[in-house]
């Protein structure tokens, strides 16, 4: 992408910034705006459905689903090929910027980080607020030229398989953070939805601590200040602790995990990306379910 002084010196990824620096990882609807049709640079909507999509999304933009895009039909991360598959109609190859927005950008953002693509940035608003502030929207669908994406190994780090969660149940030094809402946590529904899923237990992961993420967005969608941040994620941060996210599929998982990562700087934080809809499926797992529920 082609851009003046002025431009780098706001450019997501400059080498001016810190590690942690928010211009590394998120960019306004102005930079986005001004950048659109910029070559290398992919937009891409995360979502649970094209309903959004389909009846409007940013001019340009890709739609990745992620129950038919990222995830099997037991909620597990597709295998390689089809994420391969996926990069290349999407038009993303190994040089491109990539910038999510949407109902679930995180879960992109964290994805292409799991699989070592570093030009992954977060649009900073809600797409409410992009339409409403008269950035470019329409209903085109776009045809990308494909490429070729050969994956190649990312970081594994990023990511606890049902495994790791298992084995950190009751350990004092991981922290298991399940940020859905209290009726799924307590064990009131499976879905958040609240629609019934027959092979499944609600409830949460014995030891598992509970915190929602509903306060870390202001009014437009974007994220709330660093200090604000911090202060809402302080009751289960520590020098020594490590950190696995999970919720219901994986998009509020990255989201936490995209904020303390990449806006807090905290690197011992993972995403069990399997989630509830893996662990509450499972007939062998284990399922606590707090005393006020069904009270």
């Amino acid at each position: 992408m082609k851009t003046t002084a002025d431009d780098a010196a706001r450019e997501p990824g400059s080498t001016t910034r810190s590690h942690h620096s928010r211009t590394d990882v998120l960019v306004s609807p102005e930079w986005l705006t001004a950048h659109l049709r910029d070559p290398g640079l992919t937009v891409v909507e995360v979502d649970v459905s094209s309903a959004a999509y389909d009846d409007w999304h940013i001019d340009g933009a890709v739609l990745w689903n992620v129950y038919s895009d990222l995830k099997d039909r037991n909620y597990r991360l597709v295998p390689p090929t089809a994420l391969e598959s996926l990069l290349a109609r999407s038009g993303i190859g190994p040089g491109s910027t990539v910038v999510f927005y949407g109902y679930a950008p995180a879960m992109g953002f964290w994805l292409m980080s799991l699989l070592g693509h570093s030009q992954v940035r977060i649009l900073d608003c809600s797409r409410d607020t992009w339409r409403a502030e008269g950035h470019p929207w329409g209903d085109v669908v776009p045809q990308p030229l494909e490429t070729r994406y050969r994956l190649r190994a990312g970081e594994a780090r990023v990511r606890a398989d049902l495994a790791a969660v298992r084995d950190a149940i009751g350990r004092p030094e991981v922290v298991l953070l399940d940020v859905r809402t209290a009726a799924e946590f307590d064990g009131d529904r499976f879905w958040p939805s609240g629609a019934p899923e027959p092979h499944g237990r609600a409830g949460h992961v014995p030891t598992a601590v509970h915190q929602t993420i509903d306060a870390i967005h202001d009014h437009r969608g974007a994220f709330r200040p660093d200090a604000e941040l911090r202060e809402h994620f302080a009751p289960h941060l520590g020098p020594d602790r490590d950190l696995i996210t999970y919720c219901a599929v994986g998009g509020r998982a990255a989201t936490a995990w995209f904020v303390l990562t990449h806006l807090l700087g905290h690197d011992h934080v993972r995403v069990y990306d399997g989630s509830w809809a893996e662990w509450g499926r499972l007939p062998g797992t284990p399922v606590a379910i707090s005393e006020s529920a069904h009270a």
